[in-house]
């Protein structure tokens, strides 16, 4: 099985609890008004890895870099739920956590689940769920940008302290880009406009 992702990081500290492998994946039906990620929105391909390419890069992540989970964004991660199932459950096999941010409600994803939403949700630690709504804004919680967006645990891995945690207070990473004068940005930015490629 493979994925269309945009891009991942093998390690973060802006993304969730902790250091993390973190992917973002291509396409997204949304369109939510400001969306930070927006390049992320089209329904092309991009970067396509398989399920075992991505698995691979996570071990060496435990390995290289000690991370304690894997966080899936977007664009949309439920579109590609089937494939994003079989990595969470090779994260947590591996004793890794598993937090998922989406722009569908949990009981959107309960009513009329896409195809390997169920399957996905089982092995989640952490659900964010609910579109940006950009007139909404959360000044005060971690990694989410508008108050309607809500934390589901799962499991007894996380408690709610990580929403307002300081340790994790809007933590945004710059790195070089593909040239000299580009750079990628990444994490939840409050006072930023929405990115562009």
């Amino acid at each position: 099985m493979f994925l269309n992702l945009n891009r991942f990081l093998p390690c973060t500290i802006a993304e969730g609890p902790g250091k993390r492998f973190c992917l973002w994946t291509q396409g997204c039906a949304k369109r939510c008004p400001g969306c930070c990620n927006a390049p992320m929105q089209a329904f092309e391909p991009r970067r396509i890895l398989s399920v075992s390419e991505i698995c691979e890069q996570i071990l060496q992540s435990v390995k290289e870099d000690e991370i304690e989970g894997v966080t899936f964004l977007g664009g949309e991660p439920l579109l590609q739920a089937k494939g994003l199932a079989e990595v969470a459950r090779f994260a947590r096999d591996h004793g890794l956590s598993v937090m998922v941010f989406t722009g569908y409600t949990l009981s959107e994803c309960r009513e009329n689940p896409l195809p390997g939403v169920p399957d996905l949700l089982h092995f989640t630690d952490v659900l964010v769920d609910g579109p940006y709504l950009r007139d909404k804004p959360d000044e005060l919680r971690n990694w989410v940008g508008s108050t309607n967006q809500t934390f589901h645990y799962f499991t007894d891995r996380y408690t709610s302290t990580i929403e307002t945690d300081p340790l994790y207070a809007s933590l945004v990473e710059i790195r070089p880009g593909s040239n000299a004068s580009s750079f990628t940005l990444n994490g939840c930015p409050k006072t930023l406009s929405p990115i562009e490629e």
